[in-house]
């Protein structure tokens, strides 16, 4: 399938919102390596192309570049913060370490007329992250807007069609960022938004199809929107070819087993269900780094899944429901991002597994495969499930894991669970559940001294799980999570509240 856009990727956080946004004009874009050879990109027959921004200088001795041919495609180009130095640098303008760095709001000020800000009120609001700045016009470029601190804030080659922008318009923070890119797409580079969950699941289909072949996949479920959705859509593919297990790992949140067999039930999808608490439990005995839970679990689920498909006959597939944002936190597989952490179904996997993997997810956020869950007729209540991580409550308890952890988490989790749909709250807000922080401090119950265990309460607003903000949740709600986790759980005495965003934080403890 040709792309309408391609993004050259430079190692941003925020690559994948630019695919994102461009998704939701209905325009189908893929992100590539900038790496990727002239050949490879022509041969995609692009409608246009994205440059992202990246972590690196201009300046640096080994700052990533493109091939000068990229520029002789005859088709609209933007650049975006990395991706306006390169173009600039390129076209002979000069690129400088600012004095005063931007990190943050800004007021972006139009100086002239431009189809890229067309039906854009001037001096938005925009979302800048650079410490270079252009002090100089490339030739054959015009200024087309400006900063306090960046006087070339956004430049452009009319002739050519060549764009460059040292703000980030595919993050939340840039008001009008979205319509910016859909400027770009639709109005600069003419495409035709007929990209659509619809189109999306046609192309998926009929990819496994000719992936699969006459063999079987096994499919990890979790019970979780992004599994649920893999194995619906694995289902109508290859129907009996499909073998769906779902592993008790024994951190699972409270009463989930039950739950998720449940929910299959009604999918009427088969499903096998693999007892292995005390196997995970044994191999994460004692084990604190966070790092090595993730792996132990993704190297110990891997060994479950080649175990259970040696039953059957002519299994060569796995297939699970990995996300961007998993792929992005745990290591850039599309260009040299920097790893957060790793999550247990990316970097995770043994370099040994005797199985391929099946990830038609892997490119999409959360919203949108919502979207596509809609679309394939699946039950709200699944669609709508907030998002739950492979590794279980293993990273929602700091330090080593114990059974009295995971009852004591498990319990107050539940209560958190509990209380938000009381009041009407799951569905409107991303993520809520507990943290144990195994930190014991000084209570008082009754004329008692009490040492027990503090519990975090994390409650998150997103849109795609790359940025996040904290819930200013109504301290009645608070009050009423606390109470009764500190009255309902014995052995914990203190709750409290965390209240930082994504960036900086993760949404995630561990």
């Amino acid at each position: 399938m040709n792309s309408d856009i391609l993004i050259l990727d430079f190692g941003s956080q925020y690559t994948q919102l630019i695919a994102r946004k461009i998704r939701e004009c209905n325009v189908y874009c893929e992100i590539i390596p900038f790496r990727e050879s002239i050949e490879s990109i022509k041969a995609k027959n692009p409608k246009g192309i994205i440059l992202s921004g990246g972590p690196a200088s201009i300046h640096s001795e080994d700052a990533f570049k493109i091939s000068d041919d990229i520029f002789n495609l005859n088709i609209p180009i933007l650049g975006i913060c990395y991706g306006m130095q390169l173009i600039a640098d390129k076209f002979g303008g000069k690129v400088i370490s600012a004095n005063e760095h931007e990190y943050g709001e800004a007021k972006l000020c139009f100086n002239d007329d431009c189809d890229l800000f067309h039906n854009i009120e001037n001096n938005n609001t925009v979302w800048m992250s650079h410490a270079d700045r252009l002090e100089n016009l490339p030739n054959g470029f015009r200024a087309i807007a400006h900063s306090d601190n960046s006087p070339f804030c956004a430049i452009a080659n009319d002739d050519d069609k060549i764009y460059a922008i040292q703000f980030h318009p595919e993050v939340s923070h840039s008001v009008d960022g979205a319509k910016m890119l859909e400027n770009f797409a639709l109005d600069i580079c003419n495409v035709n938004a007929n990209w659509t969950s619809h189109s999306f699941i046609d192309k998926e289909i009929k990819n496994i199809k000719e992936k699969v072949g006459d063999k079987k996949v096994i499919c990890a479920l979790s019970g979780g929107v992004d599994s649920s959705v893999v194995a619906v859509l694995l289902n109508k593919a290859i129907g009996k070819q499909l073998i769906c297990v779902f592993v008790d790992n024994g951190l699972l949140r409270k009463g989930e087993v039950k739950q998720v067999e449940k929910t299959f039930a009604n999918l009427d999808i088969d499903l096998i269900t693999v007892d292995a608490k005390e196997l995970f439990l044994e191999k994460l005995k004692d084990i604190s780094d966070p790092e090595q839970k993730r792996k132990i679990i993704g190297h110990t689920f891997i060994d479950i899944f080649d175990k259970e498909s040696s039953k059957h006959n002519d299994i060569s597939f796995l297939a699970q429901g990995t996300l961007y944002p998993d792929v992005i936190e745990s290591v850039s597989l599309k260009g040299p991002s920097k790893t957060i952490k790793s999550h247990h179904n990316v970097g995770g996997l043994p370099e040994n597994m005797k199985l391929d993997l099946i990830e038609p997810l892997r490119e999409l956020f959360k919203d949108e495969v919502r979207k596509i869950g809609l679309e394939l007729n699946m039950p709200k209540a699944i669609i709508n499930r907030q998002p739950f991580p492979g590794p279980g409550l293993a990273i929602r308890i700091m330090g080593a894991i114990t059974n009295n952890g995971l009852f004591l988490l498990q319990e107050a989790d539940a209560i958190v669970l509990e209380e938000i749909k009381k009041y009407n709250l799951y569905d409107k807000i991303w993520q809520s559940f507990a943290v144990l922080l195994n930190v014991n401090s000084v209570g008082v119950m009754g004329d008692n001294r009490t040492y027990e265990n503090c519990v975090c309460v994390r409650i998150v607003e997103s849109t795609d799980g790359m940025t996040a903000n904290f819930s200013r949740i109504d301290y009645e709600v608070l009050n009423s999570i606390s109470k009764r986790i500190i009255n309902e759980v014995s052995g914990i005495n203190r709750v409290v509240y965390d209240i930082s965003s994504k960036p900086p934080a993760t949404i995630e403890w561990e």
